[in-house]
């Protein structure tokens, strides 16, 4: 190790200009849950597309969280999806559900899950594709819209 790295698992979650995130710990995602594979909750694991929001009391009890648990709190100020989440934070996804879940039962985030009647119905499908054609490309040119 060269002078001044920081060994992963002790604060190298800090980023810099390129990679605001940093490199992911080298805690085992068991150990961050503890064991569980799920939630608090009974049923189904909650989808990927699931969004979530922070609450009042969440943004009040930042400082008395665990490490991932904050950080999902902090990052949801805006409503964001346990994938992105998962990706942005670089956590396992089922870790993100667990924590989520958790943080639910706790008042930090609100837990806004899709109708699977809406994500079935094909005229939604199409405005999603419609949309991400009018979005340009690097040069600032459309999408082919065929």
């Amino acid at each position: 190790m060269a002078a001044g790295d920081t060994p992963v698992g002790e604060g190298s979650r800090t980023g810099s200009a390129d990679d605001p995130v940093g490199r992911a710990p080298a805690v085992r995602p068991f150990l961050v849950t503890a064991g569980r594979v799920a939630g608090t909750r009974s049923g189904p694991p909650i989808p990927v597309e699931t969004q979530v929001v922070t609450t009042a009391a969440g943004v009040g009890a930042l400082d008395g969280l665990s490490f991932e648990e904050h950080d999902i709190v902090a990052l949801c100020r805006v409503p964001q999806s346990l994938a992105e989440i998962a990706a942005k934070l670089r956590l396992h996804l089922n870790v993100v559900r667990v924590l989520a879940e958790d943080l639910q039962s706790g008042g930090h985030l609100s837990v806004y899950v899709p109708s699977s009647d809406i994500a079935q119905d094909i005229s939604v499908l199409r405005r999603v594709i419609d949309g991400l054609r009018t979005i340009p490309d690097s040069r600032g040119a459309l999408r082919d819209t065929e």
